[in-house]
C-alpha cells in the first residue's frame, strides 16, 4: 500500500484530502508542522508528501529540497493558498513533483497523486538499476582471494577516493576496464559519466575526433558542432585504453588536457575547458616506447602517477577455480543449460594452461564448454585438445624417479626458485625458460 503524508498546518485542510486520499485506498499520515513532517518521514516508507508552502517553521519550498536530497525517490507536491509565479518556478528547480493552488484545484489532487505515485515506482526503479549497476563494478564484485590479486584492489581502493590520474598495467585480458570502472564507482565522481575509450581501435584523424570533438564545417560532412569524449565526461571519468598506441601529436594534446583541463577541438581556435579524471591503462612497456620514440617522456611521468599493476592468471592460479565456477553460472543461465559442477580433472587442466589471454582466454574456454556439454558437468573431453595433452602429461610425471630427467629439473628448479627467494621472474630469467613454463613446471611437479 502507498503512503502519502500531508504536511498542513490547518486541521480542515488536512482532514478533507485525508478523506478524499484515503477513500483511493492509500494510507495517509498527517503532520501539522515541517518538524513534525519530518519526524513521520524517518520511521513511515513515505512515497508522496503534499506540503503547504507556509508553515510556522518554515517555507514547503525549501522543504521540496531537502525532501529530494535525503529521500530521492520519493515525490512532493506543494498547496499554496495563492498562487504565486516566482514560488512554483522555485518549487520545481528544487524538485517538486508540482504546484498547485489549495480549494479550487481539489479535484485535480488524486490524479496528480496517482501521477506521483507513478514517478515513484519508476525513481525506486531507477535507483535498483543504479545499485545493481554500481555493485557489478564494484571492487567487491571483483572476483579472486590471491594475495596478487587482493592487493590490486586495496591500491585501487586507496586510490579511488582521490583524484589522482592511474595507470593501469598488465597482460591483456587482466581485467583493465573492470579496475578502471570499480575505481570510478567507488570515488566521488561515481554520480558522472565514466567514458571508455580504446586508442588502438581508430586512425589518428578518428581518435582525435572521438577525444576531442569537432566544429562545424571543420571537415566535410561535420554538418554541426560535435562533442568529444571528454567533453561528454565533463566532471566525470575517462578511461583511455591501450594508451602506448596513441599517436605521438595527438599525446601532446592528451597532455594539455592533464596540465592545463583544456583542449582544442577539431576546426576550433577557442579552447574548451573540462574536468574529468584519466585512468589510462596499457599492455606495454611504456619505458622500452619512450626509449624507441614511440611515447612522450613527460606525458608518461603526468599518467604514472599511480601505478596499479594487475597479474597475469599464471600468477594468480589459485582464482581460477572460482572464475571458472563463475562464468560457468553465467553461462548456464545465457543458454538455458543446467550445468552446475566441473570435474577435478577440468580444473587441473584450467590450472596448468598458460593463459595468454588471460581471464578473457577463460571466459571464452568457458562459454565454448558450456556450449558442447550436454550433461550437468563439464568435463576434460569439452576442453580444446591442447588443454588435454597437459592433463596427460601431468598424469604421465605424477610419479618421478630419482635418475629421471624430470627429477633432475625439479631439483634445479627448486634450488633456483630458493635462490631467488620466490621470484619467479628472476627465477624464469636464471633458467632461462619464459615465466609461462616456470609456473607450467610448478604445478606439475607440485613445487612450493
Amino acid at each position: 500500500m502507498n503512503k502519502i503524508l500531508i504536511i498542513d498546518d490547518e486541521e480542515k485542510i488536512r482532514t478533507l484530502l485525508s478523506r478524499i486520499i484515503g477513500l483511493e485506498g492509500f494510507e495517509v499520515f498527517q503532520a501539522s508542522d515541517l518538524k513534525n513532517g519530518k519526524k513521520r518521514l524517518e520511521v513511515s516508507d513515505i512515497d508522496v508528501v503534499i506540503c503547504d508552502v507556509k508553515l510556522p517553521d518554515g517555507s514547503g519550498v525549501e522543504f521540496s529540497k531537502f525532501i529530494k536530497d535525503k529521500y530521492p525517490s520519493l515525490e512532493i507536491i506543494l498547496l499554496t493558498a495563492f498562487g504565486n509565479i516566482p514560488d512554483g518556478v522555485q518549487a520545481i528547480k528544487n524538485g517538486a513533483f508540482d504546484y498547485i493552488t489549495k480549494g479550487d484545484d481539489n479535484n485535480k489532487i488524486i490524479p496528480l497523486v496517482y501521477k506521483a505515485i507513478e514517478k515513484v515506482a519508476l525513481n525506486k526503479r531507477v535507483l535498483q538499476l543504479e545499485k545493481q549497476l554500481g555493485n557489478k563494478y564494484s571492487f567487491d564484485a571483483i572476483i579472486g582471494r590471491s594475495k596478487q590479486i587482493r592487493s590490486a584492489i586495496e591500491s585501487g581502493k586507496k586510490v579511488a577516493v582521490t583524484d589522482a590520474t592511474v595507470l593501469l598495467t598488465g597482460e591483456t585480458g587482466t581485467g583493465k576496464e573492470v579496475f578502471s570502472q570499480a575505481i570510478h564507482n567507488a570515488s566521488n565522481r561515481s554520480k558522472q559519466n565514466f567514458v571508455a575509450v580504446n586508442c588502438s581501435a581508430f586512425s589518428k584523424e578518428l581518435l582525435e575526433n572521438e577525444l576531442f570533438g569537432h566544429k562545424a564545417g571543420a571537415f566535410t560532412g561535420a554538418i554541426k558542432d560535435s562533442k568529444g569524449i571528454f567533453e561528454e565526461a565533463n566532471n566525470g571519468t575517462v578511461f583511455l585504453d591501450e594508451i602506448g598506441e596513441m599517436p605521438l601529436d595527438l599525446q601532446a594534446k592528451l597532455l594539455r588536457v592533464l596540465e592545463s583541463g583544456e583542449f582544442l577541438k577539431v576546426g576550433d581556435n577557442k579552447a574548451t575547458k573540462v574536468n574529468v579524471r584519466i585512468i589510462a591503462a596499457t599492455n606495454r612497456d611504456l619505458e622500452k616506447e619512450i626509449e624507441a620514440g614511440n611515447f612522450r617522456e613527460d606525458l608518461f611521468y603526468r599518467i604514472n602517477i599511480f601505478n596499479i599493476s594487475l597479474p597475469s592468471l599464471r600468477e594468480r592460479v589459485s582464482d581460477i577455480e572460482e572464475l571458472a565456477h563463475y562464468f560457468l553460472k553465467n553461462f548456464s543461465l545465457k543458454t538455458g543449460k543446467k550445468i552446475n559442477s566441473i570435474s577435478q580433472e577440468y580444473l587441473e587442466a584450467l590450472k596448468h594452461h598458460p593463459w595468454k589471454g588471460n581471464i578473457r582466454e577463460l571466459r571464452n574456454v568457458i562459454e565454448r564448454s558450456v556450449i558442447l556439454t550436454d550433461g550437468s558437468e563439464l568435463e576434460l573431453t569439452s576442453l580444446p585438445s591442447d588443454f588435454q595433452n597437459v592433463n596427460s602429461n601431468i598424469s604421465d610425471n605424477k610419479s618421478l624417479s630419482a635418475f629421471s630427467l624430470a627429477s633432475a629439473e625439479k631439483i634445479q628448479i627448486q634450488k633456483t626458485l630458493n635462490y631467488t627467494k620466490g621470484n619467479k621472474a628472476e627465477a624464469a630469467r636464471l633458467l632461462e625458460i619464459g615465466i609461462a613454463t616456470l609456473y607450467r613446471k610448478i604445478e606439475e611437479y607440485k613445487i612450493s
